[in-house]
């Protein structure tokens, strides 16, 4: 077994204890992301080999060796900034200029001791849930490249499992942080909103859909990120207070949980995802789970409405700076252009009732949380798709008449700002992952990685399934 298949605590141990340094760990990631990611294009952006072998040697040389990532080579999705790399955000939009200074969450993934030496890729601007874009090209899935990595945060998701990486940053608006850690066979956990606080840029009210969060191999590594990540920034409004996850999720088990399953939900699925969610359950319930399947909680199409009405206004007011400038404008892809231009048509009173809706469905998901500890449902709709589509046309001969309306299993938590893991769930007939949504109510989020953690000890995929 290599190094690089150890997860974060025991390449932390090792550190601590001499038996390899910083610098020999960046020398294993280098010589392994220079065998591995020509396959897969998953790290973008890198830092040159003596920079990289520079930065990790300051990490042994250093007097405070105490941070929980310290000596730990660590890439970061390519739409946040970290200090002396690129961010490119996948558009030919913004120029090749090193980043001054680091996000706030980066900065305190970089304070906690990690090596920051690359970028992870990602779709243009984030927008869909396969990670291509004309400046980095497309990245494949870590169990045959010839398919979606999912997305938006693919790079990472990818190189967490092919062992680029042993912890990856990734962000979620629509399931970026559930559906590629489902297709690539790692946990990717959406914080409770305003945990992970984003740059205090622009609004900091009003927009309540995106977060930060952390992807790993295993639920204690995700624990022990989300604590590095989380904690208020007093110049944003709707923060959270941190805690030790790593020691909080311990109060936690499968043994006794109630979970609800939410079932299709009136959703197309392609075949075989509901059979390995089902097979999901079963698992559940011999580790002790007590999952209920339940009828339809709240109107999906309600849901949809809501989604796609709060998403194109928060989207218009991101990008409308470059839309309403002639020579960026046609640099956006499609996708960002149809969000664009149908959010600057929105009225206040479209808004307004769009935002009524979500507090409907916070309101009833709050009393369905006084019945159980969680609820599930597939982390996607459909099995990774072929690379080359920009996305799925149909699922189970339903028309998709959106971009992302193949990912609408994951708007129900979106929309309201729930925690959710991603759990592995093993492979189909076809050899790809999947995953499904452990989502809890807001504030849960130790509960969530307690019950995950109970999973991985019964059902390792992530650690003994490796991609050949």
């Amino acid at each position: 077994m290599s190094i690089l298949d150890l997860d974060l605590i025991s390449l932390r141990s090792a550190l601590t204890a001499g038996q390899i340094s910083a610098r020999e760990l960046m020398q294993e990631t280098l010589e392994k992301i220079d065998a591995v990611n020509p396959k897969f294009n998953a790290i973008v952006s890198s830092l040159d080999h003596d920079q990289c072998l520079a930065a990790a040697t300051a990490a042994d040389n250093a007097k405070d060796k105490t941070g929980a990532l310290h000596g730990i080579p660590l890439a970061v999705k390519d739409l946040a900034n970290a200090k002396g790399l690129w961010t490119s955000m996948g558009s030919p939009l913004f120029p090749k200029t090193p980043a001054a200074k680091d996000y706030l969450f980066v900065e305190r993934m970089r304070d906690a001791g990690a090596v920051i030496f690359a970028k992870t890729n990602t779709p243009e601007f984030g927008l869909g849930s396969h990670t291509f874009n004309p400046v980095h090209g497309r990245t494949g899935n870590a169990y045959d490249p010839s398919k979606s990595a999912g997305g938006s945060s693919g790079g990472a998701a990818v190189a967490l499992a092919t062992r680029m990486t042993c912890i990856a940053d990734g962000s979620d608006m629509m399931g970026s942080l559930r559906n590629p850690a489902g297709w690539n066979n790692v946990y990717g956990m959406r914080p409770s909103w305003g945990l992970v606080p984003s740059e205090p840029l622009g609004d900091t009210f009003l927009h309540q859909l995106a977060t930060n969060g952390p992807m790993a191999r295993t639920p204690t590594d995700l624990a022990t990120l989300l604590t590095v990540q989380s904690g208020p920034d007093p110049r944003q409004p709707h923060g959270r207070p941190s805690q030790d996850f790593v020691r909080d999720m311990a109060n936690f088990d499968l043994k006794g949980a109630r979970i609800a399953y939410l079932g299709a939900w009136g959703l197309p699925f392609e075949n075989g995802i509901l059979d390995i969610t089902d097979a999901a359950l079963s698992d559940l319930r011999a580790a002790g789970a007590i999952v209920d399947e339940v009828s339809e909680p709240f109107a999906m199409r309600a849901l949809w409405d809501s989604w796609v009405t709060l998403r194109q206004w928060t989207v218009a007011n991101s990008l409308g700076a470059f839309y309403n400038n002639a020579d960026t404008q046609q640099l956006l892809k499609p996708a960002a252009l149809w969000e664009i231009e149908n959010g600057l048509q929105l009225t206040g009173t479209q808004i307004h009732a769009a935002s009524f809706i979500r507090s409907q469905w916070f309101a009833k998901s709050a009393s369905m949380f006084a019945d159980y500890d969680a609820l599930i449902l597939p982390s996607a709709q459909c099995w990774p798709f072929e690379g080359e589509l920009i996305h799925p046309s149909e699922i189970a001969g339903t028309a998709m008449d959106t971009y992302h309306r193949w990912m609408q299993v994951v708007i129900p938590a979106g929309l309201i700002g729930l925690p959710v893991v991603n759990l592995p769930i093993g492979f189909g007939t076809n050899g790809l992952p999947a995953g499904v949504q452990l989502i809890g109510a807001r504030g849960t989020d130790a509960k969530l990685l307690g019950m995950a953690h109970a999973w991985h000890h019964a059902h390792p995929y992530s650690e003994d399934h490796a991609p050949k």
